[in-house]
């Protein structure tokens, strides 16, 4: 029988000065070579339960009780210079948030150079040859180039594949990753995955797997953990689990799953929004006099429409031009060429007070809803602050009445409005963000990935709410994805997009299941398979 390398025993975790605890009598075993998937709803106590075996709890949280060993070592008994030692070299973390936990003002190199010098106690010019090697392994493109770039200068994807390179480069002996697949397409989800998946059995690794979604666990898991509210409701091996969930929370995660095999199809009456060879080129710099000598294609050649009513979803690999080019529309980055029309009237070349009135037609949901409010306003302040600059002439007691039947359709309450964006989880900021992009009763809703960073339960009332008001309202949605699971029950059309071009777009069902594009068809078979709905067979 093989020994635990981790295990926990009895881990309750409250805030400080407060009974209510967020962990409550946890416990659970992670063998080598295996991986635990750990899931449950935002809030459910996940990345809690992480960062206290790391020791890295805020101050407002207090470990109440409880013991977690690493082999033989008890964590909570090491000293602090104790636990950095084990920290990076024998445990390893991948963090939920890759933009917030790497240095800003460093390059990606020196950070991976840092790791490896401060753990493994090398000499930084005999490390350079790791750090490409790590890149290359995690599927960075160009490492030599991206070595000197700084974080901001890579996508989300790229930097979430920057955080899992320094993870594992001190060979861990146990990986705890956080949503480490969350901001990843579905190419390099499957090669990460199938990375984690090689190292485990090459180094004997066993990896503690934090995830809101599904198919990835039953692609990758080999045990099941269930939180719900601070506790583990269900521990279970991972076909087991699908195959007959047995606490009713589980079974509801399971059957919140989108269904994959029903298709939508629309006739839209008339087309909303058209864009014809859209390019957005960023020029590269060298040199003192930062002379021009080159360009960055990021869109280049790109043209769909989106009828009344209807959703077009582009999807592609990160760094392909999908942001960019719902940014390009909203004229939140200069458009090098091309023609954007919104109804019958072009709008790319109007002057700023005449692409007024537009900016209220056509709104954005973004990817992270926290990072887009601004945390010392309220969220009824928030909305307003919106309709105020685009709907000057609405009264402000009509306004306040709008917003607060606003809050009730997206399901909040009147007195949220009086909070501030902190004070939400992550399911009900996008809500927020679903409100105020509502509030000046738009045409068009750029939604860019709304939906990434939440767990199964909360995407799938989001997606039913922007279903629900498409209907009700003829809302026509551009949806930036990477999970095409979603596809089916959402989106009526689909364009893939590959390095700033689409290269093939059709109907839902055409392009889902009978692509032509060699990229597309390979995007599709690497997208993890959602497991068989199950859940109501327990019932019987």
């Amino acid at each position: 029988m093989n020994t635990p390398i981790l295990t926990l025993k009895n881990l309750k975790i409250h805030p400080k000065n407060s009974s209510s605890p967020l962990v409550d009598d946890i416990g659970f075993e992670l063998n080598r070579g295996e991986i635990l998937a750990l899931v449950g709803e935002s809030g459910s106590g996940k990345s809690i339960t992480a960062l206290a075996i790391m020791r890295l709890l805020p101050d407002a949280l207090h470990i109440v009780g409880g013991q977690v060993m690493l082999g033989s070592d008890a964590l909570f008994e090491m000293t602090e210079s104790e636990m950095n030692r084990v920290r990076g070299r024998r445990i390893a973390m991948i963090f939920q948030e890759p933009q917030s936990a790497l240095n800003p003002v460093q390059t990606v190199g020196e950070q991976l150079l840092e790791v490896l010098t401060l753990h493994r106690n090398l000499l930084a010019e005999d490390t350079q040859a790791d750090v490409l090697k790590l890149l290359d392994e995690v599927g960075i493109p160009d490492p030599q180039l991206r070595l000197n770039w700084y974080p901001h200068q890579l996508s989300g994807g790229q930097i979430q594949r920057v955080m899992i390179a320094m993870a594992l480069a001190c060979d861990p002996d146990v990986l705890i990753a956080d949503e480490p697949t969350t901001a990843l397409d579905v190419t390099i989800q499957k090669q990460v995955l199938e990375l984690l998946q090689g190292l485990r059995v090459q180094r004997d690794l066993a990896i503690l797997f934090i995830t809101h979604d599904m198919a990835v666990v039953n692609q990758i898991a080999d045990r099941v953990a269930v939180m719900c509210r601070g506790k583990i409701v269900e521990t279970s091996r991972c076909d087991r689990f699908f195959r007959a969930p047995k606490h009713p929370y589980s079974q509801g995660l399971i059957n919140a799953l989108p269904n994959t095999d029903t298709y939508l199809r629309i006739e839209p009456d008339r087309k909303v929004l058209r864009v014809d060879n859209l390019r957005v080129w960023f020029p590269q710099r060298t040199g003192f006099m930062q002379k021009v000598t080159g360009y960055t294609k990021a869109v280049d050649g790109v043209s769909f429409h989106i009828g009344e009513g209807e959703t077009l979803a582009l999807v592609g690999e990160s760094g392909c031009g999908k942001t960019t080019t719902g940014r390009a529309i909203l004229r939140l980055c200069p458009r090098t060429r091309g023609q954007i029309s919104f109804g019958n009237h072009v709008i790319h070349d109007l002057t700023d007070s005449a692409y007024r009135p537009y900016r209220r037609k056509i709104q954005i949901i973004f990817q992270d809803p926290y990072s887009s409010m601004n945390p010392r306003m309220t969220i009824g302040e928030i909305i307003d602050e919106g309709m105020r600059a685009l709907t000057r002439d609405i009264p402000a007691k009509i306004r306040n009445d709008h917003i607060r039947n606003l809050m009730h359709r997206v399901g909040l309450r009147d007195e949220h409005l009086l909070r501030y964006p902190h004070e939400f989880s992550g399911g009900q900021r996008q809500r927020i963000s679903i409100a105020r992009a509502l509030a000046v009763k738009p045409s068009l809703i750029i939604c860019d990935e709304p939906t990434s960073a939440l767990d199964v339960s909360l995407r799938s009332d989001v997606l039913h709410l922007l279903r629900e008001l498409q209907e009700q309202d003829g809302i026509a949605y551009l949806f930036i994805t990477h999970d095409l699971t979603l596809i089916p029950s959402f989106a009526h059309r689909v364009a893939v997009m590959k390095e700033g071009k689409i290269v093939e777009q059709g109907y839902a069902e055409e392009i889902m299941l009978r692509a032509e594009h060699p990229y597309s068809r390979e995007l599709i078979a690497a997208a993890p398979k959602a497991p068989i709905l199950l859940a109501s067979a327990s019932h019987d």
